[in-house]
This record gives structure tokens, sequence and C-alpha cells, in this order.
């Protein structure tokens, strides 16, 4: 334990002392310095930021805990976010960087109004300090605890004590890193991190496929395979958390959200040098994404090949680590977790901070403050919500799948977020009237179907992605109609800001195209249909 307690302590302050040296003359004062690192990103940087932020541990404790109960089919979430990418890169990018843009928010103002970009705000502070950074700080903890048996190193005895002890601990850390930082800060480390999560990530799934036989990894899948035909099916069944027909609904639209309209995601891609750097960034992400099942889907099922029933689903990938590899390595792995816990926690932090100054502080509290009071205000309120995502964070325990319930959660607040911006980018006409009401009544109808018991049943029968959907279309429906009884006066014209060099990669559209072949090809592989009749 000592050994892998040194490897985790050096390998930590090795990648915050890189970061330092590689940030220490950034510019902290200024909001473009601070919220978009000054324009400066470059692909390398934004591709390891948006992997290490998605990559973090409600991924690597909660998908791997998915696949533990379900098998192979959860990998949607990975393979699916591919195609959310390539869309990203290809289609909403271009479009955000000719508005230059901070926070998504702000682009509703410029197709809408500010009424629109104070609700979505509303929205985006309240999901991010009471759902995401929670999640991201119970998962942490329940990691690292798995990892380096730290109930031993600290003496506390009980459970939900060690689990406090560790969020709060995690906690402090991050927030100091984040709100201190700035997103260039944030994108340097998870670029170290990053590399360091991608090659850490399959060795576990190397050294775990050896636990099952030394004979080499296709004799150990060969293995997998043959005592549970069934986990190893990229198909959903209808009664699994993911069946194949919601990768069309829910699945899809919640991927697209979240890689195309997602503040703590791509708030990053705003902070490039140039489009065709952005894009590349995407792009290259959508790539290591395809890595995506190796790292957070087959852990889970080598942990149920091992283990079984014995351990709990969220226990599984900690399990795994602290058993398959050498003492040394799980020290080093560990220093990889937390960098992964910092980066998610960081960025979300950075977006809440970024999105309440700017949307909130700015627009409705002093309108004519400065930079620096700017900068000063979302230091003082990342504060405030990390101290309540710290608190809420162990409460979370009770539940029974982390990673669903994020999902879930996130339906209610982000389905009608992104049918507002879609159909404000591909109809100019559609009035900020319409877009109101759609944010307004989303969010109620998703919380009916979720909530209320004379709703839920329906939600139950049709499955809650097709629900999301459903939602979905209403509410593209309900504004076109809104749209054609009270169009716009005049249609909406995108003006270029100036701020950011708006020409493409070239290759784009070509490697876009090869990705989503990709994405068809993992599926067909390892498809079986039968599950579906």
């Amino acid at each position: 334990m000592n050994m892998v307690l040194a490897t985790f302590i050096f390998f930590t302050g090795l990648v915050a002392l890189i970061t330092f040296v590689m940030t220490k003359n950034d510019d902290h004062g200024s909001s473009t310095g601070y919220f978009l690192g000054g324009r400066t990103l470059t692909a390398g940087f934004i591709a390891g930021s948006l992997m290490l932020t998605n990559l973090s541990t409600e991924q690597l404790v909660g998908l791997n805990g998915a696949a533990f109960r379900d098998g192979f089919s959860v990998m949607a979430w990975e393979v699916v976010a591919v195609i959310a990418l390539v869309l990203m890169a290809l289609f909403f990018l271009p479009r955000f960087l000719k508005s230059g843009i901070t926070t998504v928010p702000q682009f509703l103002e410029v197709r809408f109004d500010e009424q629109t970009r104070i609700i979505t705000t509303f929205i985006f502070v309240i999901a991010y300090a009471g759902l995401l950074l929670p999640i991201i700080l119970y998962t942490g903890a329940k990691g690292l605890n798995g990892m380096l048996e730290l109930q031993t190193l600290t003496g506390i005895e009980t459970e939900s004590g060690q689990l406090w002890f560790t969020v709060w601990l995690v906690g402090l850390i991050g927030s100091v890193y984040a709100i201190y930082g700035g997103l260039r800060t944030v994108a340097v480390s998870d670029t170290i991190n990053g590399f360091g999560l991608l090659v850490g990530g399959i060795m576990i799934t190397i050294f775990g496929l050896n636990l099952i036989s030394d004979e080499g990894i296709f004799k150990a899948l060969a293995l997998m395979q043959e005592a549970n035909p069934e986990k190893m099916n990229s198909i959903g069944g209808p009664s699994q958390s993911v069946p194949f027909s919601t990768l069309f609904t829910g699945v899809l639209l919640l991927n697209l959200f979240y890689w195309c309209t997602n503040q703590q995601i791509i708030q990053r891609t705003f902070g490039a040098s140039n489009l065709a750097e952005g894009q590349k960034g995407v792009l290259m992400a959508g790539g290591l994404k395809l890595l995506g099942p190796l790292i957070l889907v087959l852990p889970g099922l080598i942990a149920f090949h091992l283990y079984g029933d014995s351990i709990k689903a969220d226990d599984a990938y900690g399990h795994l680590v602290r058993n398959a590899l050498p003492k040394p390595m799980v020290g080093f792995f560990a220093a990889v977790m937390v960098g992964a816990i910092l980066s998610s926690f960081n960025s979300a932090l950075n977006s809440v901070s970024t999105l309440f100054s700017l949307g909130i502080y700015k627009k409705l509290v002093n309108r004519g403050a400065s930079d620096d009071k700017v900068v000063v205000v979302s230091k003082r309120f990342g504060w405030i919500v990390a101290l309540i995502a710290m608190s809420v964070a162990p409460l979370l325990a009770g539940q029974d799948s982390i990673f669903g319930y994020l999902q879930k959660m996130n339906g209610m607040y982000f389905i009608p977020i992104f049918s507002v911006v879609l159909l404000g980018i591909l109809n100019r006409r559609v009035p900020a009237v319409a877009a109101k009401l759609a944010l307004v009544l989303g969010f109620i109808l998703i919380a009916l179907g979720y909530f209320v018991p004379a709703f839920s049943g329906l939600v139950t029968r049709m499955h809650e992605f097709h629900f999301l959907g459903a939602v979905f279309g209403l509410l593209i429906l309900l504004m076109l109609v809104m749209t054609s009884l009270r169009p716009r006066a005049e249609a909406w014209v995108h003006e270029h800001s100036g701020d950011v060099d708006i020409t493409p990669w070239p290759h784009a559209h070509k490697v876009g195209a090869i990705l989503i072949v990709c994405v068809l090809a993992i599926y067909v592989v390892f498809a079986d249909f039968s599950v579906l009749a």
C-alpha cells in the first residue's frame, strides 16, 4: 500500500507541476483569458480536454457498472457519441464560432432575445450545481476508495463516513484548481491526464483479460463469450437499460445535446484559435471515442465474469483495478483518476461560474461590471456551488445506477434546450416566445413523466428514452405551429462577429464520414439481433 500511495502522490504532483509551468504566465484576469483560454486552444488541447472531461469517474465507474449489469449494449453511450461529435464539428461549431460566443445561452440571446438567455442560464446553473457536480464527486470518491483502500489509511470505519471524507477532500482540491486556474489550465491538465487515462484504461482491460486467461486476450474474450454470450451483444434487448430502438430516440438526442450544446463540454471548443483547429480537435475526439468501449465497457464485463454478483455494480471498476494491476501501477492509475475527477469537476465548475457571472450577474445584477469584477464574482460563486455539490454528493449513495440516474435527469433539463437551439438554427423565423414556451413546457412535461404517478406509468410502458424522443418531437411541432401563426417579423440574420477565423478544415467532411462508417461497423461486428424477437 505504501508503494501505491507513493506512486499516486508522485504522478499527481507531476501533472500539477507541468500544468503550472505551462500556464503560469497566462491571462487569468480578463473574461476572454479566464473563460476561453484567450482563444488560443489548438486541436490537440481541444481533443484532450473533450475526452478527459467526458472520460471521468461518472463514466469509468458508472458506465462500467452499467456494463456489469446489462452487458455490451451500453456501449451505445460511447459509440453513438461519435455521430454527435461529427455533427458538432460540421454543423454546430461553425455557427457557434461565427457568433463569437462564450456560452450556449449567449447564442440563444443572439438568436432569440435576452429573456431566452436568462431562462437557459438558470437551467444550466441548477443542473450543474444540483446534479452534475455532486455525481462527479460521488463517483470519484467511490472509485478512489475502491482502488486505494482509503478506509485503511484514514481509519474511518463506516462506509458513509469514508465517502463524506473523500468527497470533501477531492472537492476542496478541485475547487482551488478550477476557481483560480481558468479554462486554459483545465485544458492543459486535461490533455496530460487524458493521455495517461487512455493508456492506463487500456492496460486495465489487458491485465483484466489476463486474469481470465493467461493464453492471451483473444482466448479470454472467447471464454467470456462462452460463459455469458448475452453480455457480449451490441444490441440491447427490450428489458435492458438501452434497448436497441432507443438509439434512434432518447439516446441519440441525449448524445446530441451532450456533445453539441452542453456548456461544460463545448466551452473548450469556443476557445479554439480558429474553426479549422476546432473541427480537427472535435473530430480527433470522435476518433478517440471509438476506443471508448475498451475502457468504459469491457472492464465491467470482465469484472462480471470474474466476480459475478459478489460485488455491487458501481464497485466493479475499482475492484478490478485493485486486483488486476501491479501495485505501483494502481498508484499511477489512481493519480490519473484524480486527474479525471478534477477535470470534470473543474470543467463543470468553470462552466457554471461562467454562466452565472456572464449570464446572470452581468445581465441582472450589475450590467456595467468590469472584466475584473466579473472574474472575481465568478470565483466567489464557484466556491458557493462547490460547497453545495460537496454537501449533496454523499446523499447519492442510495441510487441503484448512478449512470442511469444521470441520463434520466439530464433529459429533463437538456432535451428542451437542444430542441430550441436546433430549430433556432434551422428555421430563421421561429420567434422568441416559441423558444421560451418550449423551454418551460419541455421541463414540465418531462418532470411530470418522471415524478407524477399518474403519468409515470405511461413513461415506463413506452421506455423513458422513447418518452424523451416524443417530448422532443412535440416541442419541435409546437415551435413550428407558433412560427406559422406568429412568425418573427424579419428572418434572423446570422452575422459574423469577427472574433474567430471561420475558414473550415478542408478534410472535415471526409473524416466525419469515415468515423460514421466505423460506428456502423462496430455495431455489425458485435450484433445479435435475435434478442429483438
